[in-house]
């Protein structure tokens, strides 16, 4: 395993909440995407295409990362509103980790290649706890 991290979710208020932390906590966003950044047709409201599909901030040794719920989901409470983020070492390890954490629990999005180029899944374990779990592979 190489990290792991907390992604936290918003309903529309990503980019302000990272704007605040990255005051709080110094440096620079390792990514900010929005999500008319995402492939393909994808027909959505100029605000929504606005909206914060992945951000990333470095924070001590660790990374916190935050994304606006869609629409088509529903909004989030306090207490469902993260997610624990999994690096891995190998796409055999992120299967093996997807799998086990996947058995009692919903899977909310299958393990597959993304345009991104993770190898990546999400899945509500049987405690309902939230996990993405990625695998990058390095260049």
């Amino acid at each position: 395993m190489k990290a792991s991290n907390i992604t936290i979710m918003f309903n529309g208020n990503t980019e302000a909440a990272f704007n605040f932390y990255k005051s709080v906590f110094g440096g620079e966003f390792i990514t900010l995407s929005r999500m008319k950044d995402i492939p393909g047709d994808h027909p959505m409201s100029p605000e929504a295409a606005e909206k914060i599909l992945y951000v990333s901030l470095p924070v001590g040794n660790s990374v916190i990362m935050g994304m606006d719920v869609p629409e088509s989901m529903p909004p989030t409470n306090a207490g469902n509103n993260f997610m624990v983020s999994l690096d891995t070492s190998s796409e055999e390890e992120n299967t093996q980790i997807f799998n086990s954490l996947s058995e009692g629990g919903h899977v909310m999005m299958p393990l597959g290649h993304q345009f991104w180029g993770a190898f990546f899944g999400m899945v509500t374990d049987k405690f309902g706890i939230q996990w993405m779990i990625s695998y990058v592979k390095e260049q």
